[in-house]
């Protein structure tokens, strides 16, 4: 089982969040099993390494003041205009107990379908599953090569599901399909009605009504 090692900083309560935050710094929290909440800090980089390779399937091992603590990223905030990462809730888990997570679905593979112009359509990007913290995945793999035509479906009876892992959705529940890309409109050109086809320009002569004797 791989784990993210990732090294925390005590925080001083007579330091800000924002103050932390100029600095490179994010503040953090952990909780659960049992754990009471602490509040520490780590740098943005190696914090930013650590989810990128994590996400909040895969456990990471803090170093928080010399105590190794397996958790998960449970809640992670990003700054509304930087978008990076401002605050983050780890959550501390049992590795003798079973948790429930996201986990991100992996599509692979090729799909005759939209090799013949069809256009893939994912209803489902994660699908929450429980198991032990040893036997999380980072992902689970589905295989695009079965959708081999527009009436193709993918549901989560298709997850690759390793041993000791549970998915929590109904089986039938579509994850991915195909749909046949929508025809171009054609603009048509406005169609001159009877009544305005039949007015004369101006300064026109009217015609002659019919049976009128032409001189």
């Amino acid at each position: 089982m791989d784990m993210v090692s990732l090294s925390t900083a005590s925080r001083s309560s007579d330091v800000s969040a924002r103050q932390l935050r100029r600095t490179g710094v994010v503040p953090c929290v952990v909780y659960g099993n049992k754990t009471e909440n602490l509040s520490f800090q780590c740098g943005i980089v190696a914090l930013t390494k650590a989810y990128t390779r994590a996400g909040e399937s895969t456990l990471v091992e803090l170093d928080v003041n010399g105590k190794k603590v397996p958790v998960l990223f449970h809640e992670v905030k990003f700054d509304p205009v930087t978008d990076v990462i401002s605050h983050v809730d780890f959550f501390a888990v049992d590795m003798n107990k079973e948790v429930e997570a996201d986990v991100s679905i992996h599509f692979e593979g090729e799909s005759a379908a939209v090799k013949e112009g069809g256009i893939l359509v994912t209803a489902l990007d994660s699908i929450t599953v429980r198991c032990l913290p040893k036997n999380l995945p980072h992902n689970l793999p589905v295989d695009l090569g079965k959708l081999v035509d527009m009436e193709s479906q993918l549901t989560v009876a298709d997850i690759m599901v390793p041993n000791g892992v549970t998915l929590l959705s109904e089986p039938d529940t579509v994850i991915a399909l195909v749909q046949e890309p929508r025809p171009e409109e054609v603009e048509e050109a406005p169609v001159a009605s009877a009544a305005v086809a039949a007015t004369p320009a101006e300064g026109a002569a009217p015609a002659a009504a019919e049976g009128e004797k032409k001189e």
